[in-house]
């Protein structure tokens, strides 16, 4: 066993996969869609609702989680000072 002096870490491996556009699929795709729609043909896989985000309720627990975390922040902060507080008068007076 060789004894080591530096740690030289190995190269990092990376699974990159490009991405390929066809344009031609695209709009083939597209022109399906409109004359789906056009002839009311519904399908269960490609139903075009409108994307409706749940921003106000993740803010809610952001918000919520947030006032949390201050809160025992700031019960830390007082128990480390009172803490600090009688240990420096009892270093001082005794």
């Amino acid at each position: 066993m060789a004894i080591r002096f530096f740690h030289t870490p190995r190269n990092k491996e990376f699974s990159f996969k490009p991405r390929y556009y066809n344009e031609q699929k695209e709009e083939l795709e597209n022109r399906v869609k409109s004359i789906k729609r056009e002839m009311g043909v519904t399908d269960l896989e490609d139903s075009d609702k409108p994307y409706v985000p749940n921003i106000k309720g993740q803010m809610r627990g952001y918000f919520k989680k947030n006032v949390e975390h201050k809160r025992k922040s700031n019960l830390r902060i007082v128990i480390i000072l009172i803490i600090l507080f009688t240990a420096a008068y009892f270093l001082l007076y005794y």
